[in-house]
């Protein structure tokens, strides 16, 4: 593990490991540093890949109040510490912070977005005041109704789903995890919740990417991102179910992408 120091002293863990040029992977929603490993080794071959912890999360301090700004300031720490640019790989959430980040003038080379949740469409928008409801679940220490009331509202998951995920024995990770939450609704609602005008003019190349069985929101808006930026194209990756990631498909095609 390293570590870097953000604009505002906040400490970032991140791991790296490989030789060549580099990728920095950014999670989604609760997840650390560990959730893109997989599809981080499957490159390391290649490609110097670098996870790291997003505030608030793993080994990374959390310096308050939380702004979107701070978490651009974490990646472009990053991306200083290996270098000073790389591709950035994107998952869900880390996507809209990633094109949102490349828009606020951080230097990242290319661009790999896997099933970023913008709302492209009205029925696919969240509640604006999502994230001030949560803040304020987590300021009341009910950190297990902020983990179910994001989880219903912020992705959309069904109520007997969430009932399950309640009662199952990793909910005490997705609690501690919980104060999080309120960061990925932030850098979900409005007006991030749809590709800014700074971040459809961003030049870079981008690659969105789905896996073949998610959820068809996640789809539809894949599909759909291309023609709102100036250089991006949509693949369907192997696998992928439900929102998550198949490492060695989605690997191969990053590596073309990139080469």
């Amino acid at each position: 593990m390293f570590t870097t120091t953000s604009a505002d002293g906040t400490t970032i863990a991140y791991d790296r490991s490989g030789s060549g040029a580099p990728i920095v992977f950014v999670s989604g929603a609760f997840n650390d540093r560990h959730t893109l490993a997989p599809v981080a080794a499957e490159l390391a071959s290649s490609h110097t890949v670098v996870c790291y912890d997003r505030r608030g999360r793993g080994d990374s301090g959390d310096t308050a109040p939380y702004a979107v700004d701070r978490e651009i300031e974490d990646l472009d720490a990053v991306l200083t510490a290996v270098g000073g640019s790389a591709a950035v790989f994107g998952f869900s959430s880390g996507a809209n912070l990633a094109l949102l980040a490349a828009s606020r003038g951080v230097v990242v080379s290319s661009l790999v977005m896997y099933e970023a949740p913008f709302a492209l469409t009205t029925d696919d928008r969240r509640p604006a005041d999502l994230p001030s409801r949560l803040a304020s679940l987590i300021t009341a220490g009910r950190r297990a109704d902020a983990v179910t009331t994001f989880q219903l509202e912020g992705i959309g998951l069904p109520p007997e789903m969430v009932a399950g995920i309640r009662q199952s024995p990793f909910f005490p990770q997705l609690e501690a995890i919980a104060p999080t939450v309120v960061y990925d609704a932030t850098l979900t609602a409005p007006p991030y919740d749809q590709p800014t005008p700074e971040m459809r003019a961003v030049q870079v190349p981008v690659l969105v990417l789905t896996g073949e069985e998610t959820w068809p929101v996640l789809r539809r808006t894949a599909e759909a991102l291309p023609s709102l930026l100036p250089d991006a194209r949509y693949l369907t990756v192997p696998g992928g179910a439900d929102h998550t990631i198949s490492p060695p498909h989605t690997a191969a095609v990053v590596r073309e992408f990139l080469t």
